[in-house]
C-alpha cells in the first residue's frame, strides 16, 4: 500500500513537471520574444488613483495598441510600486470590439496562466511574465487586457497617461462580453507590456522620454503619440516591418530628479534594459528639467551652467548603459518652448536649452540624432513651436505635430545595422 502510494505521488509529480516544462517551453528555433507594447509603471497621485472599494472584488478591462504581430504572446504584470503582494485570481485576454467600449470578441477570449495556474501572487516591486499562449494578433491591432482581483493592492502600480479608456466593475467577469455599467478612467493599472515570438530579425525601438513621447494633447483612444504614428509609418514600409516601438514615456518626466514618475536615468534598467527584444533607444528628455529650474529666480549662471552638466552627464550614462548592452541609441534635441504657459522660459532657460542641444547634436555623444528642435520650430521664431505643430500650450505638439515627428525620423537610421 505504501509504495502504490509512493508511486502514485510520483506519477502525479512527473505530471507537474511536465506540464511545467509545456508551460516553459523553448520557442521554436529562429525566433525570440519582443516587446510589442509597453508602459512606464508609476505611482499615481491621489486625483489619478481608484478608490480601494472599485478594486476590491473588481474586474478591470483595459485597451492596448500593438506595434507588431504575432500568434503567440505573453503579458507582463506589474506590481512594482505595490507595497505587499498581489493577487490576480483570473487575467484574460481578448481582441476588443473597438477601441471606446469594453466589449470583446468572445470567441477570442483566452486564459492567461502562470506556472500553468491560473491565478498569481506577484511581490511587492516585481513584475511578473505570463506562459506564452497562442493568440492570433495583427500588427497595429488593438489588445483587451482583463484581470480579477479580490483584494486591492496596498499602493496602486499605474500609468496614469494612457490616452485610453479602462472599465472596471465588481465580481469576477472577466469573461463576460462586455462590462455593462462600468466605471471608467483614463488609466492604466497594474499592467506593464505585451511580447510576442517573432522571427530573430525583428526587434524594438524604445522611445524614452516625457509627456511629448506620452502623447499629451491627444484624443483618448485614438491612438495619436507620434510613436503609434511611427509605428504606423514603420508597418507601411517593407524593409522595416520587422520593427516596432514601445513607448516609455511619462508625464512631467525629468532627467535628473523624480517628476510624476522616477527619473529617466533611474528608468533605464527597467523600461530599456529588461525590454524583451531591445534593438534601439530615442532618447527624447529634458524639457521639464531646465523648465522647472526656471522657477529658482535666484539661481546663478554658475547655478544653471551645472544644471547643464548634469543633463549632459545623465545623457551620456544612458548611453553608456545602452551601449554595454549592445543597443544603439539615438538623442532627441529639445524643442522649443518659449511662451509657454508652464514654465514662461526667458533667456537663461533658453541658453540652457541651446547647450544641451550643442552638446546632443555634437558627433560622438549619441549614434545618430533626431534634431526634433530643428524640425518642430518656427522658422520665423525659432525659440518657439511652429504654430502648425502646437497643440496651443507652446510646449506640446498637438497630433499634426506628432505626425511631423514620426515622419521626421530617417528609417535608415532604424534599420538593422
Amino acid at each position: 500500500m505504501l509504495v502504490a502510494m509512493k508511486c502514485f505521488l510520483l506519477l502525479l509529480l512527473a505530471a507537474a513537471v511536465s506540464a511545467s516544462a509545456q508551460t516553459a517551453s523553448s520557442l521554436p528555433p529562429g525566433t525570440h520574444w519582443v516587446g510589442t507594447w509597453a508602459s512606464s509603471q508609476q505611482i499615481p497621485e491621489p486625483r489619478n488613483t481608484l478608490p480601494v472599494a472599485d478594486l476590491t472584488d473588481a474586474t478591470v478591462r483595459q485597451i492596448v495598441h500593438l506595434s507588431l504581430g504575432g500568434d503567440e504572446l505573453r503579458i507582463r504584470l506589474s506590481n512594482a510600486w505595490g507595497m505587499r503582494p498581489l493577487t490576480f485570481t483570473a487575467v484574460h485576454i481578448a481582441e476588443p470590439v473597438a477601441l471606446d467600449s469594453s466589449a470583446i470578441v468572445p470567441a477570442t477570449d483566452t486564459e492567461i496562466t502562470f506556472g500553468g495556474q491560473a491565478s498569481v501572487t506577484i511581490p511587492a516591486g516585481a513584475e511578473y511574465v505570463s506562459d506564452p499562449v497562442h493568440f492570433d494578433a495583427k500588427p497595429l491591432s488593438s489588445l483587451a487586457i482583463t484581470f480579477y482581483l479580490k483584494q486591492p493592492p496596498a499602493r496602486e502600480t499605474s500609468h496614469p497617461g494612457a490616452r485610453a479608456t479602462t472599465y472596471y466593475v465588481h465580481g469576477d467577469q472577466v469573461s463576460a462580453p462586455e462590462l455593462k455599467d462600468a466605471g471608467t478612467v483614463d488609466h492604466w493599472f497594474e499592467i506593464s507590456g505585451v511580447d510576442v515570438a517573432a522571427p530573430r530579425k525583428d526587434a524594438c525601438i524604445i522611445a524614452l522620454g516625457d509627456s511629448i513621447t506620452d502623447g499629451h494633447a491627444t484624443e483618448d483612444n485614438k491612438n495619436q503619440r507620434w510613436t503609434d504614428d511611427l509605428a504606423a509609418r514603420l508597418q507601411a514600409h517593407r524593409q522595416t516591418r520587422n520593427l516596432c516601438v514601445l513607448n516609455e514615456g511619462i508625464g512631467g518626466n525629468r532627467l535628473l530628479q523624480y517628476g510624476l514618475g522616477p527619473a529617466a536615468a533611474a528608468r533605464v534598467d527597467r523600461d530599456v534594459l529588461a525590454q524583451a527584444g531591445a534593438r534601439t533607444v530615442i532618447l527624447l528628455e529634458g524639457v521639464n528639467d531646465i523648465g522647472v529650474f526656471g522657477f529658482h529666480k535666484n539661481a546663478t549662471a554658475a547655478d544653471h551652467h551645472a544644471l547643464v552638466e548634469r543633463m549632459i552627464e545623465a545623457d551620456r550614462q544612458i548611453i553608456e548603459r545602452a551601449h554595454e548592452h549592445g543597443l544603439r541609441i539615438l538623442g532627441g534635441t529639445i524643442m522649443p518652448f518659449k511662451g509657454s504657459g508652464y514654465y514662461h522660459p526667458g533667456p537663461q532657460e533658453e541658453a540652457d536649452l541651446a547647450a544641451v542641444n550643442a552638446w546632443i547634436r555634437t558627433p560622438g555623444h549619441f549614434d545618430g540624432v533626431i534634431d526634433f528642435n530643428k524640425i518642430m520650430r518656427d522658422p520665423a521664431h525659432p525659440l518657439r513651436l511652429n504654430p502648425k505643430y502646437d497643440s496651443g500650450d507652446h510646449l506640446h505638439p498637438g497630433p499634426a505635430g506628432y505626425v511631423v515627428m514620426a515622419n521626421s525620423i530617417p528609417l535608415k537610421m532604424l534599420e538593422a545595422k
